[in-house]
């Protein structure tokens, strides 16, 4: 299998996604956003749609308009009140927006495909240093302000009180999110890459309760689902996306069963 280029471009591009994504879940999962990276996931068909139709790469789309609007949103969502709304219109907008670009694109249905669901097989040693460089400054960034970032998401209140700057705290990680979220996408797809930035994170939460570990679980349930779904997809040439969706939905349910039945 891994005599094969494509599939060694798919798992070192895998691997960083993984790492990524089982990073960041924890705090999205935490700061209580997972439902922003289900409307970025929109967002992000919209900017891929709307590169596709420009000319561009599919990803700098995704890096544009989840960049752009992650702030926006994410300050509009803020009350619970008005979350739900917020999600639906954005949500609304922005996939009509991706449905518009692709019908005026002279694109195949092949492009949306792509977009919706992945095509991380399909990756070129190009696009592998992309997803690699852009990781490396996800993992930096967010190494940089670990400490502030971890007290203002699991103990926001003590964060205000000793003077933390947690507006400046929600911008740079809302901006990290976007990106996530772009590279995300490239091997889930847009419509399913909300998976690796919350299940991985939520199963770990119900097996420890520290916060190194959790993103140390978090991220090996990330890899798991997605070492073990390129594998299966090799083996059956079925989707990646589905197999790493079915993976992570049965670590989540096994998470639950724990919960229920060794920690209660």
């Amino acid at each position: 299998m891994l005599a094969l280029s494509f599939m060694r471009h798919a798992f070192v591009a895998g691997t960083f996604i993984a790492i990524v994504s089982g990073l960041i879940g924890v705090f999205v999962v935490a700061r209580g956003l997972p439902f922003l990276t289900h409307t970025l996931s929109e967002i992000g068909f919209a900017g891929a749609s709307f590169a596709v139709f420009a000319g561009w790469p599919a990803l700098n789309g995704m890096i544009l308009f989840t960049m752009l609007s992650s702030i926006v949103v994410g300050q509009m969502s803020i009350k619970r009140s008005r979350r739900e709304a917020v999600i639906s219109a954005v949500s609304a907008l922005f996939l009509g927006l991706g449905i518009l670009f692709l019908s005026l694109s002279s694109e195949t249905a092949s492009s949306a495909t792509s977009i919706l669901f992945g095509s991380v097989v399909g990756i070129s040693i190009h696009e592998v240093w992309e997803l690699v460089v852009l990781s490396a400054i996800v993992l930096i960034v967010t190494m940089l302000i670990y400490r502030p970032l971890k007290f203002d998401s699991f103990d926001d209140i003590g964060a205000r009180v000793t003077g933390i700057p947690s507006t400046a705290i929600s911008v740079v990680f809302l901006l990290l999110l976007a990106l996530s979220v772009s590279v995300a996408a490239q091997i889930v797809g847009a419509l399913l890459m909300f998976i690796l930035l919350t299940l991985p994170a939520a199963s770990a939460k119900y097996f420890t309760h520290g916060v190194a570990k959790m993103i140390v679980l978090s991220i090996l349930f990330s890899l798991v689902g997605t070492w073990l779904g390129l594998y299966l997809g090799y083996l059956t040439n079925w989707p990646v996306s589905f197999f790493i969706a079915l993976i992570e939905a049965v670590i989540y349910a096994s998470a639950l069963l724990y919960q229920k039945y060794y920690v209660e």
